[in-house]
């Protein structure tokens, strides 16, 4: 197993460890848009998953922009600094899977893994799975620990499952 650097196994941790983030695309006339998105990791690809409604805005945003944005972040606690929340904003690129291709299979997998109750939704026709292929990512660890993370590093941490312990 090659060595992971900390902030990198943070990184992994972080988008692990949630389900949900806000993604960011540009509607029609260049506009910004923000929703919130549940997601999967799809390790073996490198990429996060989506499962979304060709009726939903952002997926029409996504087709005509493939060009997004996509923040995971912990969890606000009282009593902790808001500038210190650990967070990730993802560059990507967006790619509709074409359905029961080799990746539209891996990617449903790997979604349904962390979200079973959304089965029935995987035979809507008009949902599809879109893998978000990383280009980049900014990773905000802590106050004062600030970096820009390369592609083969944001890879490195799509690829990397870290331990769950369970209390």
């Amino acid at each position: 197993m090659p060595h992971i650097p900390r902030l990198t196994l943070e990184f992994a941790k972080l988008l692990h460890a949630h389900r949900v983030a806000a993604l960011g695309t540009l509607d029609s006339e260049g506009q910004p848009f923000v929703s919130m998105v549940p997601y999967a990791i799809e390790s073996s690809l490198a990429c996060l998953v989506l499962h979304v409604s060709g009726l939903a805005a952002h997926a029409a945003n996504m087709i005509a922009h493939p060009q997004v944005s996509l923040l995971v972040m912990q969890a606000e606690r009282v009593g902790d600094p808001v500038h210190a929340l650990p967070r990730v904003t993802l560059e990507a690129t967006a790619r509709v899977l074409e359905r029961n291709s080799a990746n539209w299979l891996a990617c449903r997998d790997a979604y349904l893994q962390r979200f079973p109750d959304a089965q029935p939704m995987t035979q809507l026709g008009d949902f599809m799975f879109v893998a978000l292929d990383p280009v980049g990512a900014r990773q905000i660890a802590g106050f004062g620990s600030a970096r820009s993370v390369e592609p083969d590093d944001v890879r490195l941490a799509l690829s990397h499952k870290p331990l769950q312990h369970h209390t």
